[in-house]
């Protein structure tokens, strides 16, 4: 396994991102972290993004990625082609793994999704999404990991306390992670670990 491509700690404030809006004008994607750096939509190993969806329609279509979901806020319902069902994912649901290559229909069930959003070249990298809900100790194995906040929450990185409002965002290749809680929230946050597998 190769060692995490991010070279050191760092804070990666929502407010200092932009919103792409859609083609299809259903809503709009803010990328968090992508590697490589200023890789676009063909040429990332793997990204990590917030998406707002606001009306019915297809998700676009990647080949060779691997995807993982999870909702921030909202419901959201998935037709994929071939599951005998829709999946209904909203705020409690566990994050949700699929093909970039299958074909999606999503549909906000209550009003506007906002939805958190891992994909990895395939044969590259995984990811693996976890929820935080405070207290954790979390450990680096040489993939990259990155916190998103749902809530203020305070970490602890190798004797560093670091402050994150909603939506912000810490990433750090090696160390110790301690997430403190800042509020009640049920759930606090994620944690995506970026883990190179060729």
């Amino acid at each position: 396994m190769r060692l995490s491509p991010v070279s050191a700690a760092r804070l990666l404030p929502a407010a200092r991102r932009v919103a792409t809006p859609w083609k299809n004008g259903g809503g709009s994607t803010s990328e968090v972290i992508a590697w490589p750096p200023g890789a676009d939509m063909e040429s990332f190993l793997w990204r990590l993004s917030i998406a707002e969806v606001g009306t019915t329609g297809p998700f676009s279509h990647f080949a060779g990625i691997d995807r993982t979901l999870a909702i921030v806020s909202g419901e959201l319902e998935l037709a994929i082609e071939g599951n005998p069902a829709p999946v209904r994912l909203d705020a409690r649901s566990q994050p949700f793994p699929f093909s970039g290559e299958a074909p999606v229909v999503g549909t906000p069930a209550a009003g506007p999704v906002m939805d958190l959003n891992a994909m990895v070249r395939r044969g590259r990298f995984r990811a693996e999404m976890t929820p935080l809900s405070g207290g954790e100790s979390l450990e680096s194995d040489g993939g990259t990991i990155v916190i998103v906040a749902l809530a203020p929450m305070e970490l602890s990185h190798d004797g560093r306390a670091w402050r994150l409002d909603r939506l912000d965002a810490f990433c750090c290749p090696t160390g110790t992670i301690r997430a403190g809680r800042a509020d009640g929230s049920d759930r606090l946050g994620y944690a995506v670990r970026f883990i190179s597998i060729d």
